[in-house]
C-alpha cells in the first residue's frame, strides 16, 4: 500500500540533492540516485548489489499494517520446502523477509532503516512526509547543496519555452544537426 509513496520519495531526494552547485559556490556534482523498490518482488534484483556493491547507498524500509491479512494454507504438510509456511500469515512472511534483508544488509555493513507505521491514513502519511521533508533539507545542509531550489529542471522549462515560441524565451541555440528536432 506504501508502493506509490516511493514516487514521491524519488522525486523529492533526486530534485533537492541532484545539484552541480556547493552553497559556497563550488561544484559539487552530487546527489545520491533513489531507487525504488518493492519488497521480495525486487529483492533479487537490487539487494545483491546494496550488499556487495559499492558503499554509495542507503536503504529505507517503509513498513505498515497488512489489513486484511491472507493466511497461508497447509496445502503441502509433507513438503519440507514449503510445508513450514502453512497455518502463517502472508503479513508474517512479508514482515519476515523485510527484517531479514535488514539483517543481511547490517551483517555487511550497509546502511538501512526501518519506519513502521501503526496504520496507513491521512495522518500518519503527513507524519511520514515531514519527515522525509525535514530529512532532506538536514542532507542538503550535509552534502552543502541548496535542496530548496532547481536549476536543472528549470533550465530544461526555459528551453521548452523557447523550442515552442512562448514569448520573452528564445529558443536556445543547438548544435549542427539538432535542428530536425525542432520542426517535428
Amino acid at each position: 500500500r506504501l508502493y506509490g509513496f516511493a514516487d514521491w520519495f524519488r522525486q523529492l531526494w533526486a530534485e533537492s540533492l541532484g545539484k552541480r552547485q556547493r552553497l559556497d559556490g563550488g561544484e559539487a556534482f552530487t546527489g545520491p540516485t533513489p531507487v525504488k523498490a518493492l519488497g521480495a518482488t525486487d529483492q533479487h534484483s537490487q539487494v545483491q548489489l546494496y550488499i556487495e556493491g559499492p558503499f554509495d547507498k542507503t536503504v529505507t524500509f517503509l513498513a505498515g499494517d497488512h489489513d486484511p491479512d491472507l493466511a497461508i494454507p497447509m496445502a503441502y504438510p509433507d513438503s519440507p520446502e514449503l510445508g513450514y509456511l502453512g497455518g502463517r500469515s502472508l503479513g508474517e512472511l512479508l514482515d519476515a523477509e523485510r527484517n531479514a534483508t535488514a539483517a543481511a544488509l547490517a551483517a555487511s555493513g550497509r546502511m538501512n532503516m526501518s519506519i513502521t507505521l501503526r496504520r496507513i491514513d491521512a495522518h500518519a502519511i503527513g507524519e511520514l512526509i515531514m519527515l522525509l521533508q525535514i530529512a532532506t533539507v538536514y542532507a542538503g545542509g550535509l552534502y552543502g547543496v541548496d535542496p530548496l531550489d532547481q536549476p536543472g529542471v528549470e533550465l530544461g522549462k526555459r528551453l521548452t519555452y523557447g523550442l515552442m515560441g512562448r514569448a520573452g524565451f528564445e529558443p536556445p541555440a543547438l548544435t549542427a544537426g539538432d535542428e530536425r528536432w525542432i520542426n517535428r
